[in-house]
């Protein structure tokens, strides 16, 4: 029976949700060039406008809300972005994305309180040392797959979490404080009068850095975003992107074919450790100390939870989850000690609703319909029609 016209009220909206964003989806891809430009420009020039206090006074009631849009919210989505390349894209399981993100915010403080060096320089040597911690993770671990892989994964990043901890140079348990701004650009200002005052953001100094204004840093995580989304997008559609699309469906078959699979996962690993190294720098520009304990493992769950909700492999539905479950949590605070209750429920709710996620790609949701899990797979398959099937067969 067609799962649209099932009499299980849930399935139908699953379908009618399904049929919705394939409609979308299909539009998408047959819209004009000028119409998709058009429509990036709305959505940057909307997020130019997300710092309002309009919209922060229902988006988040009991936090500062371009704060809050810096981190967690911008935060988690540019981690998504880079999680997803390693996860969603080359399918490849990483347990341990917290310590490229640690990698970046104590290459800031070092840099920053111990040398001197510029915001701008640091964010480019993050950027180099992070990627150079994921090759030198990855050379020798890339042969392990599925839950070996997310073993040792997991361990990496306890390893750099304990090793920040015990480093006096990096202040141990303490940290480092004191840990230097961007370069503000004060001269120019955001005018004062009719639609920007309305708004909320007139008189605003974008780039003026400091530690109460959360505007600045906001438009800065924005900058970044922007420039890794066409970063990955660019790969996702070239050689490189359908390499990784072939070892996350069946290794096996994509190195019988020809394809280098352990240079293209090398790559992966280094290129969504690059991203979160700078997530890690930019985070720190604003953080003022920085300490081991920011860098817990729940945060590596937490960003994997979010490229699962959202849809692994497809970008905007990782952008989606990453904002939800950065979002949920400081929306629902005034719930007190019922908070993490309520917003797990939210996620299990959501899962249910959408198993394959909220916005997958075609190419995911097919690959979970045969049964392959195609993000690591946890050293088995996910069963599924085809693999029930094969399975009764053998029997």
């Amino acid at each position: 029976m067609n799962d649209s016209t099932s009499g299980n009220p849930l399935t139908r909206v699953r379908g009618a949700y399904s049929s919705a964003t394939d409609s979308i989806r299909d539009r998408w891809s047959g819209a004009p060039w000028w119409m998709r430009w058009l429509v990036y420009v709305v959505l940057i020039v909307f997020a130019l406008f997300l710092p309002a206090d309009g919209i922060g006074s229902f988006m988040s009631p009991y936090t500062d809300w371009p704060t809050l849009l810096f981190f967690p919210i911008g935060g988690y989505i540019l981690l998504g972005i880079g999680l997803n390349v390693v996860v969603g894209q080359a399918g490849l399981l990483d347990l341990g994305y917290v310590a490229f993100f640690a990698i970046g915010g104590y290459a800031m403080a070092v840099f920053g309180v111990k040398f001197g060096w510029s915001f701008w320089e640091i964010l480019l040597v993050g950027i180099v040392l992070s990627a150079l911690s994921g090759i030198i993770l990855g050379a020798p671990t890339l042969r392990l797959r599925g839950d070996y892989l997310a073993i040792v994964t997991l361990g990496f990043g306890e390893i750099v979490r304990i090793t920040a901890n015990n480093t006096n140079y990096i202040g141990g348990p303490n940290g480092i404080g004191g840990i230097p701004h961007p370069p503000s650009f004060s001269e120019w200002t955001i005018p004062d009068n009719g639609l920007f005052d309305a708004l909320g953001i007139g008189g605003v100094q974008p780039f003026k850095y400091g530690a109460l204004d959360g505007k600045p840093y906001y438009y800065l995580m924005l900058l970044v975003i922007v420039l890794a989304i066409i970063f990955v997008k660019r790969l996702e559609n070239s050689r490189v992107g359908r390499a990784w699309a072939s070892i996350r469906e069946d290794e096996d078959a994509a190195e019988l074919m020809g394809v280098p699979t352990f240079k293209f996962k090398l790559a992966a690993f280094a290129i969504g450790a690059a991203i979160g190294g700078a997530t890690g720098v930019v985070y720190a520009s604003q953080a003022v100390s920085i300490i081991p304990t920011n860098f817990p493992f729940i945060l590596s769950a937490t960003i994997l939870a979010a490229v699962v909700l959202g849809g692994s492999g497809n970008l905007p539905g990782v952008i989606l989850g990453s904002f939800l479950v950065a979002w949920i949590p400081e929306r629902i605070r005034g719930l007190q000690e019922y908070r993490v209750l309520v917003f797990g429920g939210v996620l299990v709710l959501l899962m249910v609703f959408r198993p394959e996620g909220l916005l997958p790609s075609r190419r995911r949701k097919a690959e979970l319909a045969e049964g392959s899990g195609g993000m690591g797979s946890m050293g088995a398959e996910v069963a599924g029609p085809a693999t029930v099937a094969a399975g009764e067969v053998s029997e």
